[in-house]
């Protein structure tokens, strides 16, 4: 599965100069290398849950990454789409694909679990005050994450979510999806200052335009920068 958003690389800083020996005639200590004057990088991947590819899910998730991304230059940002993939659900209750059935989660999960993920960022449609069937299938797959010692653990979540009005049930879906993501022992955060409320809510007027949605974009971008502040500040309590 090819990632719809490009990774950046960053040069680090160059190692610093040869400190001077103790004595005359002692050795110069040895100059750092390139790769230790290099902040770790740290991925932020966002997950489109609509059924519709590249419509507002994903253009409000593209604002949100970018947001992430600007946040530092170490900070990595990666977009999948669930829209065209299968994800059977039979598998979260134990039952075996079908010999014909294919299934596109692993992958999904390979990316989420990657150790350089620190942060995720789910968006959904608002179908009826509450999530997309994709989501809640996704949602229920991330089972076996649990399975995997927890394998989302500690990593950082927060929710998008578009509704076709204002109050059309975004914060409820949004609820719905940290409940899950809190079973994964994951990190949860809303939208931070100064919207500072449970996530990032949009509006699509029905033209899959969010353009003119200027509150709902700036939710999105606080959400954004939110989880990768956090996520880095969890990865500096770490390498210390």
């Amino acid at each position: 599965m090819q990632p719809h958003w490009s990774r950046r690389k960053f040069m680090g800083a160059s190692g610093a100069g040869l400190a001077a020996g103790a004595a005359a005639g002692a050795a110069p200590a040895a100059a750092p290398a390139a790769d230790d004057a290099r902040p770790a990088p740290v991925r932020i991947v966002g997950v489109a849950c609509s059924p519709r590819k590249g419509k507002t899910s994903a253009a409000a998730l593209r604002v949100c990454l970018e947001a992430a991304r600007a946040a530092a230059p170490n900070i990595e940002v990666e977009l999948i789409e669930l829209a065209g993939l299968s994800l059977p659900g039979g598998p979260a209750a134990g039952v075996p694909l079908g010999p014909e059935e294919r299934d596109d989660f692993p992958r999904v999960m390979a990316a989420l679990t990657d150790q350089r993920t620190a942060g995720i960022i789910v968006a959904t449609p608002v179908y009826y005050s509450g999530l997309t069937f994709l989501c809640k299938a996704f949602l229920d797959r991330l089972g076996a994450c649990r399975r995997d010692n927890f394998a989302l653990a500690d990593k950082v979540g927060g929710v998008l979510a578009v509704g076709v009005v204002r109050n059309g049930g975004q914060e409820l879906a949004i609820q719905a999806v940290q409940n899950a993501l809190l079973c994964q022992e994951m990190i949860i955060v809303g939208d931070g200052r100064p919207t500072a409320h449970t996530g990032a809510t949009l509006l699509n007027p029905g033209t899959d335009d969010i353009a003119g949605d200027e509150f709902g974009l700036a939710t999105a971008r606080n959400l954004g920068r939110r989880v990768a502040q956090v996520a880095l500040r969890l990865a500096r309590t770490t390498k210390g």
